[in-house]
């Protein structure tokens, strides 16, 4: 290949031949985004892919195709039904507003007796409760 004449589409056949170069030492990832005009993750993810691929043709049953999409996507769905129940388990023991202040003053003096001192603001973020809700009470009409 020349490096004069830009490649537009980028065939497998041309990606394994990048790929193969950098695997064997004969060129650098940023040497190849650079004469090639390509991003780093572009050709990381080519590489990503050949090792994927790679280890199945190794394998003594290799996998066809379809049934490595239907390996990744059932592994897919399992970790976003985990991630589902995790939510779900938060949303249940999430406490209300006025216990919930309680329990992030308390983390915010836990954390500061620890020597690392963190924003009412973060804590509210990283907790997932509205900041309004701790830091401005209701007032009610008498």
């Amino acid at each position: 290949m020349s490096n004069d004449i830009p490649i537009k589409q980028w065939t497998a056949k041309r990606k394994a031949s990048v790929v193969m170069g950098i695997v064997k030492g004969k060129t650098m990832v940023a040497e190849v985004v650079r004469q090639r005009d390509l991003t780093v993750s572009e050709v990381e993810g080519w590489i990503d892919e050949a090792q994927r691929n790679m280890e199945n043709g190794l394998r003594a049953r290799p996998k066809d195709i379809r049934e490595q999409y239907e390996s990744d996507l059932w592994e897919t769905k399992g970790a976003l039904g985990e991630a589902h129940l995790q939510i779900n388990a938060l949303k249940k023991v999430a406490p209300p507003a006025r216990r919930g202040r309680e329990l992030v003053r308390s983390l915010q003096v836990e954390m500061a007796q620890e020597g690392r001192k963190v924003s009412l603001a973060k804590l509210c973020r990283r907790l997932g409760f509205p900041r309004r809700s701790l830091c401005y009470r209701c007032k009610s009409a008498t």
